[in-house]
């Protein structure tokens, strides 16, 4: 076998591996399976193309970034390395040249979207191309918990047992849950070597800010960098496109880049990015998935990132050289509900939703970090000890003080009314406002009702923000966003524990402008709720989503909350067929439960004649023993009250005519009581 430092040298240019890589590259060519957790920059790609050089056959990386491929397919052909790649970015004539080199044997390495694996003839023409060796780059994407979830990757471990061979994951960012996943779905369970080399990227300056005038923000960041590659991430398409705009009229060398754009405009931006100096790319997160460029300087979020994994894939873009880079963040109570409502729209199982707000919950941590945050980004991937005095909390400490006060009667309100509100509420009874919904559920009788008048909305808002933070409340999916608590709100409710908060944060909250909502803060994560169950009835049906409801009848429902059919039955845009095909399934998303009546009943939801059914449906309840109690049972079926109700009958002997004679004489005079009550 060739040594690797000869091939490292000849073939990479390199004196020396970097930290970490020896160990690896020797499991990886000794034929082990392998888990690499390796820093972004850290020179994952090393440890699987210098084995597969020195291993013979092909190795088939299988890897969801195309704009990656092409890169090293590009580093390794012009080193000499026989390589290709089959990726939805080909072109037919790229395509037929990989081909044709796989069947005359040239190949050494062959790089794969996993897409291609749900083809059975790609996995037959892998089995006859002497297949030794599989690495699977960003490994991560098997996790269904974790934050990048790839279907196509579930295919990965039955091909492994298919061509007998051994598998060498690689990924930069996978908790321990993340980890033991990775190791059931592609090692079968069986614990590969492992190396955990750490996420620390020390050469990488972080810092956050709260928006305030974030277009400013942003220019004035990339101003201080000005001639130098960078990266701003945004949460919308739309943004991407003004911001870039901007930029360019600042004097900046500037282009967007999201997903609704033309494959081929997107290879340009990705094809200029690569070769130009100094070039910004203002992108949605669509960009940047395996962008290999070395001396990217900065990395900018004009947005929230959906999670500190996100955000730390996202920001190990840069510095890749191990030259100094530098990010900024900014973040707002916007972004917030936005990434709440994300998750609650999702098709995910509560327990998935509930992971997931831990998540955005955790970057909140970060984001309302009170020390280092270095340490905070890092503890949370399980790793403690760690030096930074490089960023901005370490070289500005912020301003704290002790909050357990105001936190405990923030959660003292969450208790006292059963978990079952939204912070909107939970400030109304803190600051004492009065509201039709206070006084409907009495809350203006608590103990915590007006408490919290020492500070104002927006202050209280940002005490539950670094609440969320601390995790010591989440979102509950499965009740409409009420805030419920966890175990590590305890301590402080029972005053067995002190927090501390930031008090710059709390001085700096200020209403500000806020984006036009569909409907109030606390509904909001109901017509989450019922959009998430509108899309799955829909992709179960194969319809469009409006084809069920459209988003005017769901926001109807959201603020007028029906609790039975004859309520969801005047709902604008529910008629008798959605009502029958579609009113149990709403209601119980509304209500958690739903009432089951029977479908005489069901027919009658909405109409006067209903009320007429319930009445006289009660008052047979009253007398199904007769006068005394002491009768015989009897009773009436559903489909002979729905006649009354519908014939209403004006004498005993219409009403004979539709009962009979006995259950007339028990009835016949209530019931019509009843009808003469109603009309």
């Amino acid at each position: 076998m060739i040594c690797p430092k000869t091939l490292l040298r000849e073939i990479f240019g390199f004196d020396e591996f970097r930290p970490g890589q020896r160990d690896i590259v020797d499991a990886v060519s000794d034929g082990e399976n392998v888990l690499a957790i390796m820093p972004t920059g850290g020179g994952k790609s090393l440890c699987f193309q210098l084995p597969a050089l020195m291993r013979g056959g092909l190795t088939v990386v299988i890897s969801p970034l195309i704009a990656l491929m092409r890169d090293q397919v590009r580093g390794l052909q012009a080193a000499g390395v026989a390589a290709g790649a089959l990726t939805s970015g080909n072109t037919q004539e790229e395509t037929d040249a990989v081909f044709s080199d796989l069947n005359a044997g040239k190949l050494r390495l062959l790089y794969l979207a996993p897409e291609r694996l749900a083809s059975s003839a790609m996995q037959s023409a892998l089995r006859r191309y002497n297949v030794t060796s599989l690495a699977v780059d960003e490994a991560h994407c098997v996790s269904q918990w974790g934050h990048d979830f790839r279907p196509d990757y579930l295919r990965i471990g039955e091909l492994r047992r298919s061509l007998g061979v051994p598998l060498a994951a690689f990924t930069a960012t996978a908790d321990e849950e993340t980890r033991q996943e990775i190791t059931e779905r592609l090692f079968d369970g069986a614990a590969p070597r492992a190396f955990l080399h750490g996420f620390d990227r020390p050469n990488i300056h972080l810092s956050f800010a709260a928006k305030d005038n974030p277009r400013h923000q942003i220019m004035e960041f990339a101003n201080q960098r000005k001639g130098q590659s960078g990266i701003v991430y945004c949460g919308t398409r739309a943004k991407t496109e003004t911001l870039s705009k901007a930029l360019k009229e600042a004097g900046h060398s500037t282009c967007y880049y999201h997903g609704g754009m033309n494959a081929e405009y997107r290879r340009v931006v990705e094809n200029r990015f690569a070769v130009e100096d100094g070039l910004i790319v203002v992108a949605t997160v669509a960009f940047g998935m395996g962008v290999d460029k070395p001396d990217i300087r900065w990395v900018a979020h004009a947005d929230l990132p959906k999670s500190i994994e996100s955000y730390y894939q996202e920001i190990g873009r840069a510095g890749r050289d191990g030259g100094p880079a530098e990010t900024l963040t900014l973040y707002g109570a916007d972004d917030i509900r936005l990434r709440r409502t994300q998750i609650d729209e999702g098709l995910a199982p509560v327990e998935r939703k509930s992971a997931d707000h831990g998540r955005l919950n955790a970057l909140l941590g970060l984001a309302e970090a009170l020390e280092c945050r270095r340490r905070t980004l890092l503890g949370y991937f399980g790793e403690s000890n760690v030096e930074c005095k490089h960023c901005d909390l370490c070289e500005t400490p912020p301003e704290t003080f002790d909050g357990t006060e105001s936190v405990r009667k923030a959660l003292s309100a969450i208790l006292r009314t059963n978990q079952y509100f939204g912070a909107g509420h939970l400030i109304d009874i803190l600051l004492g406002n009065e509201t039709d919904k206070t006084r409907s559920h009495g809350h203006e009788t608590l103990p915590t009702f007006g408490v919290g008048k020492d500070l104002s909305r927006v202050k209280w808002q940002a005490v539950f923000r670094q609440m969320m933070g601390y995790d010591l409340v989440r979102p509950d999916s499965a009740r409409n966003g009420a805030l419920c608590m966890t175990e590590h709100a305890l301590p402080i409710l029972r005053n067995q524990q002190r927090i501390t908060l930031r008090m710059d944060t709390i001085k700096a909250a200020k209403s500000g402008s806020r984006v036009k909502m569909l409907v109030s803060e606390e509904d909001a994560p109901l017509l989450s709720a019922l959009k998430a169950k509108r899309r799955g009835l829909a992709e179960t049906a194969g319809v469009p989503a409006y084809i069920v409801f459209n988003d005017k009848t769901l926001i109807d429902m959201a603020q007028r909350r029906p609790t039975n059919l004859d309520e969801m039955a005047v709902i604008n845009g529910v008629g008798a067929k959605k009502l029958e095909s579609y009113g149990d399934i709403f209601l119980e998303v509304i209500n958690g439960e739903v009432e089951r009546v029977h479908p005489n009943r069901r027919k009658l939801a909405g109409d006067k004649d209903g009320v007429l059914y319930d009445l006289l449906l009660e008052a047979q309840s009253e007398l199904s023993r007769g006068l005394t109690g002491l009768d015989k049972p009897l009773s009436c079926s559903a489909s002979l009250l729905a006649k009354i109700s519908k014939r209403k009958p004006r004498s005993l002997n219409e009403i004979s005519q539709i009962l009979g004679e006995q259950k007339t004489e028990r009835f016949g005079a209530a019931f019509l009581d009843v009808l003469v009550q109603v009309h």
